[in-house]
């Protein structure tokens, strides 16, 4: 088993370490965002400092977890984990269903069980798709956008960066659909066409909530 170290203490945490685990690594220790802490143990892991601790020491080659559902601070403690030579891994679940002819970054991507990845499906740095969902063929997913539980992203539509595509929502296929960057996707809403960058959209057909 490969030794993985997890960032960040929280709701979702024992969800991302079993992802992990599933993927055959060992978690040994956990590191909070500040030294509140330190010495407590959450689902049998021991927190062993903070951020500052383990930035603090030489990372080259370690390997690292971030399990923050915030994807602006995934986004860069990855750099600075990167910069520093260590390794953000993409993580797959074994019960999920990924064509051979997907292209996925190898840098932080997450994906739950029981998704399926089509053929010619693009997903970038960081992505964090939850599980049951479906990306189809030729969809695009940009750096650190997040697709929820049981979503689906239709056929060449693009979803961008640090979107959040809530979960049961569904972008219908083959219509070209682009969701722009920071733009929120209500949960089980119908997303029949492009939604702009910053934009908030909820129902079905969805419209416009705010921004």
């Amino acid at each position: 088993m490969k030794e993985i170290f997890a960032l960040g203490v929280g709701l979702s945490t024992i969800c991302r370490i079993e992802l992990a685990e599933a993927c055959g690594y060992k978690v040994s220790a956990l590191y909070h965002y500040n030294a509140d802490r330190t010495g407590d143990w959450d689902h049998g892991y021991k927190i062993v400092g903070s951020f500052d601790d383990l930035f603090s020491q030489d990372i080259k080659g370690k390997i690292f977890l971030l399990t923050m559902g915030d994807m602006k601070i995934r986004k860069t403690l990855t750099e600075k984990i990167l910069l520093m030579g260590g390794l953000v891994p993409t993580l797959i679940h074994p019960t999920a269903i990924i064509s051979p002819h997907a292209k996925i970054s190898d840098n932080g991507v997450l994906i739950e069980a029981q998704t399926i990845v089509q053929s010619d499906v693009i997903i970038k740095d960081g992505a964090f798709i939850c599980g049951q969902s479906m990306i189809c063929h030729q969809a695009q997913l940009d750096e650190y956008c997040f697709i929820g539980p049981q979503a689906l992203v239709g056929a060449v539509n693009h979803v961008g960066s640090f979107a959040f595509i809530g979960q049961k929502s569904l972008l219908i296929s083959r219509k070209n659909i682009e969701i722009g960057e920071n733009a929120m996707v209500g949960a089980a809403a119908v997303v029949t066409k492009s939604v702009t960058d910053n934009t908030i959209v909820v129902g079905s057909p969805a419209k416009v909530l705010g921004k």
